[in-house]
């Protein structure tokens, strides 16, 4: 098999080069109002957006208008003042000749036509929704995609205005700089973890990379300061999903480690879902500023934990205290008060929002509903909602003071993503994204995870909904499984277009290496059974391959010293496929990467099989 290395050109380079040629267009023409310079999807990646340019003679204000396919669906921005002018166009229909009207300060109107292509089928759309425009305004909802799908932002009739096209995972939220915070579409390590967060302008500029040598997954908080809390994990250490680190806005240095093991106990209290390798599973982080706290949401403790910003110590933990140890879970949990006859435990939960008065939210997945084997209910009769609970930290009391789905049974039912959001009092979004069914009925487990013939039997739906003062003012249904629902406009005034190359910041550390080189026979060539393939990124080798379960697999790079890394071909089951957009169709295909951080020089790129070593033909230049 001859093998190539693929040069992978990142994104942001890609960015960079179409800007240039782009900036380079514009100076040389004389664009005016009357005859613009128009670009659409100017950044390659958000084909719903364009960038209008022209020059006027005195400083003015430019207000872009797109047009809705009726009046209610307008979208419209003025700028500020300026001689030359670079309007971002945002709310574009797809597969649509967009009305574009742009008015100056001074009176003068130009309209353009931007015509748009037709959607990807990636791209979702509802099959239900019911609101008016009065309520949603020209808001969006933007749903992150967990089943294979695009991330997209719908109006109020359920149309898409922005759409991207790369595969961004987990939670979206806009920073006090207006740009969204998302993850990248570069995994890490399977099955969803990524290289770090994106800083991405709505146009679809990407202004930095944040990197993580534990890579990035489910959750990350913006601090006052811009400083960044991202979830993340130590891979070497053989479990998953149990850290938070603070990053630094400039530099994506690693600032403080918070290590849940150093505080919780890890073979007791699991949920359904527990397995030693996910044993927390942390899906959201929220810092509280009233006491310097941290909450984190641990799914397969069925546990949401609060500790001390500072020192990292626990505070205290929510959940069932059924399975812990009686001495910690009297020093830590809390009990139930108020009308305890409709109190119930959250489990499974995710995404933990702490009010300004203090009280903890969080989406009660339900998954199990119980902590030990024999009190299991199934997903049939079991239920999903978000749920308000106040606590009492000095007498350790819990209340629950508010919750909606559990009247929604089964129909509602997520056992796992989904998120709520607090907009103010007795107004909130409840999204559960990860409803399934299995011929017809409620599904036990992710729906995403059901593999083969089984395929075929299995209905995905997401429900969005947003209700106020009790009254529900928004639901929207998605046949696929959506991670978060996030309420945002397209425009922002703090979201303004700036040219330059984007930044790589952070590193992804060193790839562990495998001391122990096994002997091995020299065998040529390697076999088209492995269909290998390497592709060098800027900052690391990636090694795609199919092998079977168990196979042993190393990547050599040999050069002045041999690099000697040990591939895994057993793959953990995840119980929770929170992320399903990474999996491959064939299950014994193995993804690999090796960062470059510390290495140096020209490698001769070989490959182990069990007893052989395979020469790839390829020489690496770092």
């Amino acid at each position: 098999m001859s093998i190539k290395l693929e040069k992978i050109t990142h994104i942001i380079d890609e960015q960079h080069a179409a800007e240039e040629n782009m900036l380079k267009a514009m100076k040389g023409g004389s664009y005016t109002i009357d005859a613009p310079y128009v670009k659409l999807n100017p950044y390659l990646i958000a084909p719903l957006t364009s960038l209008v340019h022209f020059t006027t003679p005195d400083e003015t204000e430019a207000t872009v208008l797109v047009k809705g396919k009726d009046k209610a669906g307008d979208m419209s921005f003025t700028f500020p003042k300026g001689k030359e002018h670079f309007l971002p166009v945002y709310g574009l229909y797809p597969d649509h000749a967009n009305q574009v009207e742009i008015t100056l300060g001074n009176g003068a109107k130009k309209n353009l036509t931007i015509q748009t292509e037709k959607a990807p089928a990636s791209v979702h759309l509802p099959t239900k929704i019911k609101t008016t425009a009065e309520y949603l305004g020209s808001n969006v909802i933007f749903l992150s995609p967990t089943s294979p799908g695009s991330l997209a932002a719908y109006d109020y009739r359920g149309d898409v205005r922005w759409y991207g096209t790369l595969n961004f995972a987990f939670d979206v939220k806009r920073s006090k700089n207006g740009r969204l915070l998302l993850g990248t579409h570069r995994l890490f390590m399977p099955p969803y973890h990524t290289t770090g967060l994106f800083e991405l302008g709505m146009i679809g500029k990407i202004y930095k990379e944040f990197r993580l040598p534990g890579g990035y997954h489910h959750d990350q908080f913006e601090m006052e300061d811009g400083n960044l809390l991202i979830l993340t994990q130590d891979p070497q250490r053989g479990t998953v999903e149990d850290m938070c680190v603070l990053v630094d806005r400039t530099t994506g240095n690693i600032l403080k480690t918070w290590d849940y093991q150093k505080v919780l106990p890890q073979d007791v209290g699991g949920s359904g879902s527990q397995d030693k390798h996910d044993w927390f599973h942390n899906n959201a982080v929220w810092y509280d500023k009233k006491t310097n706290s941290l909450s984190f949401s641990g799914r397969h403790q069925d546990a949401v934990i609060n500790l001390d910003y500072d020192s990292g110590k626990l505070n205290w933990v929510l959940g069932d205290p059924e399975g812990w140890p009686e001495d910690f879970a009297k020093k830590y949990f809390f009990t139930p008060v108020g009308d305890v006859k409709n109190f119930d435990w959250q489990y499974e939960q995710h995404a933990v929002v702490v009010l300004p008065d203090g009280d903890v939210m969080c989406f009660d997945n339900g998954h199990w509903r119980a902590k030990v084997k024999e009190k299991y209910i199934p997903a049939k009769d079991n239920f999903s909602r978000g749920v308000r609970y106040r606590l009492n930290t000095d007498k350790m009391e819990i209340e629950q003071i508010w919750q909606y789905g559990k009247e929604r049974g089964a129909e509602f039912f997520s056992t796992y993503i989904c998120n709520v959001e607090y907009y103010g009092e007795n107004h909130y979004m409840v999204h559960s994204g990860g409803i399934g069914t299995y011929k017809g009925e409620a599904c036990d487990q992710p729906a995403t995870t059901y593999r083969g013939d089984d395929e075929q039997y299995v209905t995905l739906n997401s429900i969005t909904v947003e209700l106020k003062d009790g009254k529900v003012m928004y639901e929207m249904h998605i046949p696929a499984n959506y991670y978060r629902a996030e309420k945002l406009s397209l425009y922002c005034r703090e979201d303004t277009l700036t040219f330059g190359k984007g930044e790589w910041l952070g590193t992804l550390g060193v790839t562990e290496e495998f001391e122990t080189i096994p002997p091995v026979k020299d065998s040529g060539t390697i076999p088209d059974k492995y269909n290998l393939r390497l592709g060098q990124e800027t900052d690391r080798l990636l090694v795609k391959g199919i092998f079977e379960k168990g196979q042993l697999v190393m990547v050599l790079l040999e050069g002045e010293q041999t690099h000697a890394y040990f591939v895994p071909t057993t793959k953990r089951p995840f119980i929770a496929m929170c992320v399903g957009t990474f999996l491959e169709a064939d299950d014994r295909t193995v993804e690999f990467p090796v960062s470059f951080e510390n290495l140096s020089g020209k490698f001769k790129v070989t490959l182990i099989v069990d007893e052989n070593k395979y020469d790839t033909g390829v020489e690496l230049i770092v």
